[in-house]
Parts: structure tokens; C-alpha cells; sequence
């Protein structure tokens, strides 16, 4: 499956575009489009918005590699989508370990799905951009649209 057109506006609604280094919720260095810079990442003189996208393809490559290594159970569009946001935000390894991953492996997609609310805190408290980000992959997530086989390209269950 690919990322999708919805998915992208998502995420890149929710990150929004910085041209210089700032700290996001969670206080890690970060810049264009939630790219969390890590050794030997720099950028001095900031990026435009061109860098950022060809960045933010990257790391939304990495975030539906992590979705279709880790899922065994068909998914929509929309609940790709909510996956690939969701691994993006928060990284895959907190998607290889979450409920929402057992629930939805197991086949139990609307609780898998109700996990994602979960996930709206930062420092211990809730987070309003979390929040309404939650509440958008949820809405994806419940796009109404036929299942289209697994999200690791198996078939077969």
C-alpha cells in the first residue's frame, strides 16, 4: 500500500512546515515537517519548504515500512493512512508494542482503532494538537472502503 494524498494532508497539517530547528512537545530538536534531528543531522542555516518535503518523503517511507513489517491483517486506505500518521508521530517502536497493534493483528479493528484516542499525551498531560491529531487518524481510520489485503502484501491469513 502507499501513503495516500488524505494521509499526507494529515500529517502535514498536523506537523506543519518550520524552516529552522525548534523543540517539539516532547522537547526533541526537530525541523520542517516533524523531521526529529538526530547526530548528524544539521541544519545551521534552516531548509525551505522544498528540503522538508523531500525529507518528510523519506521519513513517511520509513513510517509505512514499519506499518507493513509490523501489520498481518488487511487494512483500508484510511486505516493505512492512520497507521503510517500515527508511526510517523510517534515511531515504530511504540507501534511494535502498543495495544492498538495487538488488537489490530488479532483482528479486532474497531478496538484497535479506539486505541489511537489514547495517545493524545505529551509530558504526561493531554495535548490539544495530539488531540484533534487523534481524533483526524481516527476519522481515517474509519473511512468507510473495502479491505485490500494485507498491509505486508500477504494474502493469505
Amino acid at each position: 500500500m502507499e501513503f495516500s494524498a488524505a494521509g499526507l494532508e494529515l500529517l502535514k497539517r498536523s506537523e506543519g512546515f518550520r524552516s529552522h530547528v525548534y523543540l517539539d512537545v516532547a522537547g526533541l530538536p526537530t525541523i520542517g515537517y516533524g523531521h526529529r534531528l538526530l547526530h548528524p543531522d544539521s541544519f545551521p542555516n534552516g531548509m525551505d519548504e522544498p528540503q522538508a518535503a523531500e525529507i518528510l518523503a523519506a521519513d513517511v517511507r520509513d513510517a509505512a515500512a514499519a506499518v507493513l513489517r509490523f501489520v498481518k491483517v488487511p487494512l483500508t486506505q484510511g486505516q493505512f493512512d492512520a497507521l503510517v500518521d500515527f508511526t510517523f508521530n510517534l515511531g515504530w517502536v511504540r507501534l511494535s508494542d502498543s495495544t492498538l497493534l495487538k488488537f489490530l493483528n488479532i483482528g479486532h479493528y474497531e478496538e484497535a482503532g479506539e486505541q489511537i484516542l489514547l495517545w493524545d499525551r505529551a509530558g504526561g498531560k493531554e495535548n490539544a494538537g495530539l488531540k484533534a491529531r487523534r481524533e483526524a487518524e481516527l476519522a481515517l481510520w474509519n473511512t468507510p472502503e473495502t479491505k485490500s489485503g494485507t498491509a505486508g502484501g500477504k494474502t493469505d491469513q
